[in-house]
């Protein structure tokens, strides 16, 4: 028998994507999220005063009030608490996402994706990605070729082609994640319509996609806001989150600055969606 396992919980304003990424710590095994809630995993053995020391670092780091606690997990809980950590649940109308160890209930139509929770990006769970989700449900109307900016686990592109888009690209800076999220598509049965890599910005062709997707900080998408609109075949559809509402203003008139005309917006638990249209060449 093992030495048990860690339970970290931490409460912050943050997805567990982008926490764990910004942690990168190649010990915990594992991360799940509960709106405000992230669990983090290690083997009891591998969490050190340091490890301690650095996850505190980061959350003063990355916000004003959050918080965390270490629980002890014998080794026979194991199992049963992370089993229990996920449960299938539905996004928007159509769109189901379920471990691989539970079955959901599927109805005609429904958009069905595995994912079980690894050194996690992003399982569906977040205010965030659930916007995201939600607005390719409701907005995609087929052939579109769809790129994904921080893709992480990769959701929001599978969903993306599941829901009609002809095929999409979703890149991210982290060899992490694009290892679980390429685990992630081909247990779904993806092929050569979803491409997943680690490629910049600069390697991605002017005018390639009709819509742009991008679950990210405010700070990173201020800093891409001269980027995207040459990524963009005129009309072409702009669609970001990882927003606070506060930032609503600052978002709005950088991105109308560059040609983007906000035409929808949605807010979940303090975290806002905007989609902009680009209907000029703004390159």
């Amino acid at each position: 028998m093992g030495q048990g396992w860690i339970d970290v919980q931490v409460q912050i304003d943050m997805d567990a994507g982008e926490f764990t990424g910004l942690l990168n710590d190649p010990w915990m095994v594992g991360a799940w999220q509960e709106e405000r809630l992230i669990h983090l995993y290690w083997p009891h053995e591998r969490w050190t005063a340091e490890t301690q020391q650095v996850v505190a670092g980061l959350i003063q780091t990355v916000s004003q009030g959050g918080s965390y606690s270490v629980h002890s997990l014998p080794d026979e809980d194991w199992n049963l608490t992370w089993a229990r950590s996920v449960v299938p649940f539905r996004v928007g109308c159509r769109i189901v996402i379920r471990p691989s160890w539970q079955a959901a209930a599927v109805n005609p139509g429904d958009v069905e994706l595995i994912l079980d929770p690894k050194q996690a990006f992003g399982t569906g769970h977040h205010a965030t990605t659930q916007l995201m989700l939600e607005w390719l449900e409701a907005h995609l109307r087929g052939n579109e070729r769809v790129l994904d900016v921080g893709t992480g686990s990769g959701i929001l592109a599978m969903a993306a082609v599941r829901l009609g888009a002809t095929s999409a690209w979703g890149i991210d800076h982290d060899p992490v994640a694009i290892e679980c999220a390429v685990g992630y598509a081909a247990q779904n049965g993806f092929g050569g319509e979803l491409k997943l890599d680690t490629s910049g910005l600069a390697d991605v062709p002017d005018a390639w996609s009709d819509v742009l997707i991008a679950n990210l900080d405010r700070r990173t998408l201020l800093g891409l806001v001269d980027v995207f609109p040459r990524l963009l075949r005129a009309p072409g559809w702009l669609v970001i989150s990882g927003i606070l509402s506060g930032d609503r203003s600052e978002v709005m008139d950088a991105f109308s600055r560059v040609g983007g005309a906000p035409v929808w917006e949605r807010e979940r638990d303090g975290w806002l969606a905007i989609h902009f249209s680009f209907d000029q060449d703004s390159r």
